[in-house]
């Protein structure tokens, strides 16, 4: 895995150097097919901002695409002020002015400050089109329709053009038009009802999870729309919605509930089809037990008689002996494998399961995360050295793991407009008193 390392790339290059205990990692990255991720030679023009847009051009940039990153004059990405926290600055950890939310989805990118709201902007934004393939944007619907940057203002002009939209609701059906947030697509994508303890309060998940896998979708979608572009030439309109993409991920829930017409209750840290697949008390913690079928309760009772002999007479137990026994009779069970476990600690639960093959783990709070030696032997931290910043940033990275187009890390989060001159004159083909007169009409 590379990590970009702007200050050494004094050849056109990028070194990259891995958050790791283990030797650092040293790879150079440059411009021949492949060295730089599978997606290298891919251009993206990217209008999005905050999370569910961002997250997805990293993971395009990641790949290896080129993402261009258009942001307002003087504010940009309205990330770049979630903060606190800021990344730290020094070794004394002083904060500086990168928010570390702006820091987390926006790797890999080059920012270019421009106001799409004028002609002139729209007209930079055409020249720049002319160069690129993709178009990702995550504004509310109809949005730029009023500045003539719809995908039907701009399909006939750019006809391989692969245009991706993530909104909340999409761009058809009775909502269209309303904002998306994660929580309230979590609230009104059904998430909410099923999360929380059975007599507590509706509850939302700890992470922006709608944000993230209709992020996750956006990449889905250009790929396969970039793939028909390569077998006949045509581009097409990607249209991502949050509650859309939410409503797919009821998965198994939501089957519950068609399969039965019946309102599935919260059920706190259970499973609603797998018991005992649940957070199981220690005699000193808490930690998660994964039974997935019958031939792992066996495997678990075999383990949990060496606290208390008296549990292999579960197997002999009509109410325990099958996976669809189990469910039926959820809280005999919950509470008799609740009591087995409460009679060790959690370590010596964690030593016996695993040993036994039992799925199983103990509770990890985020800085026992980043520690944990696999994390860190599949490379998920890495540093990258920031122009503004005293050391280097450590960062999440890219979890995809290939095995000849590996993903680099080339660009650290940009500056505010960094790039705004480089990309104008490279890639739009704007002479130096164009820019400057764009600049004074206030286009960039």
């Amino acid at each position: 895995v590379a990590l970009a390392r702007p200050a050494a790339a004094a050849a056109g290059r990028s070194v990259a150097r891995l958050a790791s205990r283990r030797p650092l990692l040293l790879i150079r990255s440059n411009s021949t097919v492949g060295s730089a991720g599978p997606l290298t030679g891919l251009r993206i023009l990217d209008f999005t901002r905050v999370l569910a847009g961002p997250s997805c051009t990293q993971i395009l940039g990641d790949m290896g695409a080129e993402v261009i990153k258009l942001e307002r004059l003087g504010e940009g990405d309205d990330t770049r002020a979630f903060a606190p926290p800021y990344l730290p600055k020094n070794d004394a950890g002083d904060p500086s002015h990168i928010s570390a939310y702006f820091a987390g989805c926006n790797r890999n990118k080059s920012s270019v400050t421009l106001n799409y709201t004028t002609p002139e902007g729209q007209a930079v934004v055409r020249r720049l089109l002319g160069k690129c393939d993709v178009l990702v944007e995550n504004f509310k619907t109809g949005t730029l329709d009023k500045y003539g940057l719809s995908y039907s203002d701009l399909k006939k002009e750019f006809p391989r053009l692969v245009y991706c939209s993530i909104t909340g609701f999409g761009h058809t059906g009775p909502y269209k038009s309303r904002p998306g947030y994660d929580a309230l697509i979590q609230a009104m994508g059904g998430i909410m009802s099923i999360t929380g303890e059975p007599e507590g309060q509706p509850m939302k998940v700890g992470l922006s999870v709608c944000d993230l896998v209709a992020g996750m979708h956006g990449v889905m979608g250009i790929l396969a729309a970039l793939r028909h572009v390569s077998v006949s030439g045509q581009g097409q309109h990607v249209d991502i919605s949050m509650l859309d993409v939410t409503t797919a991920l009821l998965a198994n829930q939501g089957m519950n509930y068609l399969a039965t017409r019946e309102v599935q209750p919260r059920l706190g840290n259970m499973h609603p089809n797998i018991v005992p697949y649940q957070v199981m008390p220690g005699s000193d913690g808490f930690f998660i037990l994964s039974v997935g079928n019958d031939p792992t309760f066996v495997r678990f009772i075999e383990v949990a008689q060496r606290a208390d002999p008296s549990a292999v007479d579960l197997l002999k137990d009509e109410r325990f002996s099958s996976s669809v026994a189990r469910v039926m009779n959820r809280q005999v069970v919950t509470d008799r494998c609740n009591e087995l476990t409460r009679l060790r600690p959690v370590a010596w639960w964690m030593q016996q399961l695993e040993k036994a093959k039992v799925g199983c783990s103990r509770i990890l709070n985020l800085k026992e995360v980043f520690e944990d030696p696999h994390v860190q032997a599949r490379e998920m931290l890495l540093d990258m050295d920031i122009a503004s910043l005293d050391r280097p940033a450590t960062v999440i990275a890219s979890p995809f793991k290939f095995s000849e187009t590996k993903v680099s890390y080339r660009k650290p989060p940009p500056e505010l407009g960094e790039h705004t001159d480089e990309v104008l004159s490279k890639l739009g083909g704007f002479t130096d008193s164009e820019i400057a007169e764009l600049k004074a009409k206030g286009a960039v």
